[in-house]
């Protein structure tokens, strides 16, 4: 057995294992002395098995706070980073991520025009605000870039400008419409929360991000060829528009579902990428499900020490994020420099 195949066995066996762990061992973390055996009663006895024993507050605290919380936070890790790769191969841009394509920025416009404006407040939610703002913003974007001629760099420019004007858009109905208490919910949730997630949230993320995995790792060969330039990638038989388009439309759709449920979480898609590159290497077909494991593990803890570092207050996830994604960055860059 070569070394890629023992690798990947390695992977797809201790990767889930390390993730589920993760998750059951991260809902025990809290203010209320919970044990993993209790986790487990709870999640039997909710799946049809026996009752749990716990108090109905115990019980809640596992089930309708701690659990989906913790599901939410794997998935959501998953998917940013699963997106950080995708974005990087298309666009061959180390520091591209999820948000290039102005996915966060219009959200962000979105959830505030109803927040704040009360636009659409009686038929949208701050989540479907959100996501339709993410939209919006992916579409301007993409009419921008294809209307001054296509090609990566034109999609990278044409994001920046986006995220720009509708940057600039939240801000102005913050600043002229909101009071101080609306303020600091809007830019708690700007910086990204898993406060208040329930299984109807997960439920919708989890069907996300688990179609734009299965589309990526039907195209991993395209984008092991995309890592190559575009030239190359045609000329190995990959229809380059038509597979860049439709991977673009795929990591908006995942982002724009993840933006609304959870607000921005930053250096999730941009580290974990080069982090786990250098584990596993460049080829898609065993990068894609080791960055989504490590994704989804990294958010884990990184949620738990947002809401018990500070307790009772909670530290927006988005905070911790950048707080450990900047010097790991750096010392990712110092890793990959090369000698001239």
């Amino acid at each position: 057995m070569g070394v890629g195949a023992l690798t990947t066995r390695i992977l797809w066996v201790a990767g889930p294992v390390l993730l589920v762990l993760s998750i059951a061992a991260s809902t025990t973390i809290g203010v209320a002395d919970l044990s993993p055996a209790d986790v487990y009663r709870v999640l039997v006895a909710h799946l049809g098995g026996p009752p749990s024993g716990l108090s109905a507050i115990r019980d809640g605290i596992v089930w309708q706070w701690r659990l989906p919380r913790a599901v939410m936070a794997a998935v959501c890790g998953a998917g940013l980073a699963l997106c950080g790769v995708i974005m990087q191969s298309l666009l061959r841009n180390p520091l591209a991520d999820p948000y290039v394509l102005g996915v966060s920025s219009g959200a962000s416009t979105g959830a505030v025009t109803v927040v704040v404006l009360g636009i659409g407040s009686g038929a949208v939610s701050l989540s479907g605000g959100a996501f339709l703002g993410a939209i919006a913003s992916f579409a301007l974007v993409m009419l921008l870039a294809y209307g001054a001629g296509g090609g990566t760099s034109r999609i990278v420019l044409a994001g920046v400008a986006g995220t720009q004007l509708f940057s600039a858009l939240t801000s102005f109905i913050v600043i002229s419409s909101a009071d101080a208490e609306r303020t600091r919910g809007i830019l708690f949730w700007l910086l990204g929360s898993l406060s208040g997630v329930d299984w109807a949230d997960v439920a919708a993320a989890a069907v996300a991000v688990g179609i734009g995995f299965a589309v990526c790792i039907w195209q991993a060969r395209s984008l092991d060829a995309f890592t190559f330039g575009n030239s190359a990638a045609a000329s190995l038989g990959v229809p380059v528009a038509w597979v860049r388009a439709g991977l673009l439309v795929v990591v908006a759709l995942v982002t724009a579902t993840l933006v609304s449920a959870v607000g921005a979480i930053g250096f999730v898609g941009l580290v974990l990428p080069h982090a786990t590159r250098l584990v596993v290497g460049v080829k898609h077909r065993l990068l894609l499900p080791a960055v989504a494991i490590s994704g989804g593990i990294f958010m884990i803890w990184v949620d738990a020490i947002a809401r018990t570092v500070f307790a009772p207050q909670e530290v927006p996830v988005g905070v911790v994020t950048a707080l450990i994604g900047v010097p790991v960055f750096a010392a990712l860059l110092f890793r990959m420099r090369r000698p001239t």
